[in-house]
């Protein structure tokens, strides 16, 4: 899974990636202070996995993943190359989901390149540049659909598809709002199209406004929220610059300090979480003395598909696949317990996936 952070320049990007990926790259007051892109890999917290690892004591003990792709900032005109836009839309063209980072806090020291705290300007202003972007996408498909039509009386469908994309994308809306059938979604899908990838807007707020105050009160915020709900997206409060900090605290550190505030879980980890949940991803185990393991699938991916994320030889040699949840092995203390219960449950080829299966493929190659 590979996320992209974009926003305009100086509203804190870079600074939540830093405290994801703990790369401390330059965060500075001036726009584009990030030029090219930062990637890093951030590991899912997951307290499941770290309760098997206790239970198994295994030689190695592999989280699930995301990537994170920090880019330089947008401006107006992006679209059409100004600032480092067409630079930054190459970018982010191939990631899974968005992150965008919107300006929540007043602070006369950090610059802002529209001049105010404006948080739906400044995602209008990303936004239409997405949608600028895509239109030109569009339009050099139209004119290549254009041509096969006349060899391929099939094709005419795809161009009455995009047609109706460019109208729509005209009129100033994002593509991942329009209706669209089964088959339609399927060829939309293919395209690489910004304005149809899942969103996450993180309000960014101050770090008195967030661990002192009450954020969710802010008209900021509700702002942002009313328009994420309108626009099949999401929203998370955040602290970029707390964020920052409580990563360079030592573990024990962090948690008197989250105590003291009555926190339950670092900002991070809900917008890992998120990130998660709107791509439709779960995450099954496997475990061992060798090696405790989390594998991210789709939700409603079947038993032989998941057995091939592991490899291509279980997949295609598959016998059965003996599982059970998180919450029965927990529940029994061991494997053992769980068989003696009748709890490890053996499942065919076309058993759905469950978020929490701890699975044993059993295979024949």
């Amino acid at each position: 899974m590979k996320i992209g952070i974009i926003g305009l320049p100086n509203v804190g990007k870079s600074t939540i990636f830093n405290a994801l990926a703990g790369q401390h790259i330059s965060a500075e007051n001036y726009p584009f202070c990030t030029i090219e892109p930062n990637l890093g890999v951030v590991n899912v917290p997951d307290y499941r996995l770290d309760y098997l690892f206790e239970m198994y004591r295994p030689k190695k003990y592999t989280p699930a993943s995301v990537e994170f792709v920090d880019v330089a900032g947008l401006v107006r005109g992006a679209s059409k190359g100004e600032g480092l836009g067409n630079k930054f839309l190459s970018n982010i063209r191939e990631v899974d989901a968005l992150l965008h980072v919107v300006r929540c806090f007043e602070q006369d020291d950090i610059v802002s390149v529209e001049g105010t705290v404006d948080p739906l300007r400044d995602i209008e202003i990303i936004e239409l540049e997405l949608i600028f972007s895509d239109m030109d996408i569009i339009q050099r498909r139209i004119e290549k659909q254009e041509k096969l039509v006349k060899g391929d009386p099939g094709a005419s469908k795809d161009l009455l598809l995009l047609n109706r994309l460019k109208d729509w994308l005209s009129s100033g809306r994002n593509v991942r709002e329009i209706e669209l059938n089964k088959e339609d979604k399927v060829f939309v899908s293919q395209l690489p199209l910004l304005s149809n990838k899942p969103v996450i807007y993180a309000a960014n707020f101050s770090i008195d406004d967030y661990f002192d105050g009450n954020p969710e009160d802010n008209e900021y915020y509700k702002k942002i929220k009313n328009l994420a709900e309108k626009s099949a997206s999401t929203v998370l409060i955040i602290s970029a610059k707390g964020e920052e900090e409580l990563s360079d605290m030592d573990i024990e550190d962090r948690k008197m300090f989250m105590s003291e505030l009555n926190f339950d879980e670092i900002g991070l980890n809900r917008l890992i979480r998120e990130s998660y949940r709107i791509l439709g991803l779960i995450s099954f185990m496997t475990v061992g003395k060798d090696e405790v393991k989390a594998w991210t699938v789709k939700d409603g991916t079947i038993a032989q598909k998941a057995a091939g994320k592991i490899h291509s030889d279980i997949e295609r040699g598959f016998i059965r696949a003996e599982v059970i949840s998180f919450d029965n092995l927990k529940a029994c203390n061991s494997m053992q317990n769980a068989k003696e219960r009748g709890l490890v449950k053996s499942e065919g080829k076309d058993y759905v996936i469950k978020d929490g299966d701890i699975i044993l493929f059993r295979f024949n190659v």
